[in-house]
């Protein structure tokens, strides 16, 4: 597919991660495609969330007609493997400076938002994609898409649960959160994971094209309609201060849990 290529944002290198690029281009008219480069997995760096916050910026500011935004990969086995979770849990305010605020931007963004996911797509990575409008799944038998904290025994944040439940039925997400099940793309069809198995012409241009997508943002509304359609997750992403609930937290409310129901048992015996 012939594109015009408008901008590319650095990703800065940290330890541990190389950095990359995210790129912008016009595969098709008012059609936006960002790909994703940080090898080898785009890790949810707090870089890579700051370039991809640019680029969004970028898109909607930059003086570019009014369109649909799709991200991508530019690695095929990999969409987004996720957070770093030691980097962070040692990042302070990561979630609410970083990651929650790039999950808002998408879920409020003022024209039509789609993820093509190419690859595997698991945890932060495929909270990422559920925050846009539409997914379309092009990964073929490379890819699976899942929460799997289950499996590194992680909590899961209410700004990263509540996605799920705005978007997906209630037994999608107990099959995704309590059996950390890998939907491939047949079934996250049959789940409402994704909205379109295919690649650009099939996938994500049939639905752009069979949808009108192009139009729905230029009476400047399209933003405001979905900050209200989401409100209760965007009050979730929003949430500062004291009212952010922090995973450390989380975790040392269960130790505690479990040493005083120890304590209880022992004492009656």
């Amino acid at each position: 597919m012939a594109s015009k290529t408008h901008f590319t944002v650095t990703i800065p290198s940290i330890p541990g991660h190389v950095g990359g690029t995210i790129t912008c281009t016009e595969p098709a008219p008012q059609v936006y495609l960002l790909t994703l480069a940080s090898p080898p997995d785009n890790r949810l760096t707090p870089p890579l969330c700051a370039a991809l916050l640019e680029a969004l910026d970028r898109v909607e500011f930059g003086g570019l007609p009014n369109g649909v935004l799709v991200t991508t990969s530019a690695m095929p086995k990999f969409y987004s493997n996720g957070l770093d979770l030691q980097l962070a849990m040692g990042t302070p305010g990561f979630t609410e400076d970083s990651l929650y605020p790039l999950f808002r931007r998408f879920l409020t963004y003022p024209m039509p938002t789609v993820a093509l996911v190419n690859g595997h797509c698991f945890a932060g990575g495929l909270m990422l994609a559920m925050h846009h409008d539409y997914r379309v799944f092009s990964g073929g038998e490379r890819g699976y898409m899942a929460v799997n904290e289950l499996e590194f025994g992680a909590p899961l944040l209410p700004p990263m649960a509540g996605i799920f439940r705005e978007k997906l039925s209630a037994p999608v997400y107990r099959t995704l959160a309590l059996e950390a099940r890998r939907f491939g793309g047949k079934e996250a069809l049959e789940a409402g994971i994704v909205d379109v198995l295919g690649g650009w012409e099939d996938g994500v241009m049939k639905l752009v094209e069979g949808r009108k997508l192009t139009t729905k943002g230029k009476m400047g509304v399209y933003g405001m309609l979905k900050e209200e359609m989401y409100r209760g997750q965007v009050a979730l992403l929003d949430a500062r201060g004291s009212e952010v609930v922090k995973a450390p937290v989380l975790m040392e409310a269960e130790k505690k849990r479990k040493v005083e129901g120890t304590r209880r048992v022992k004492a009656k015996l």
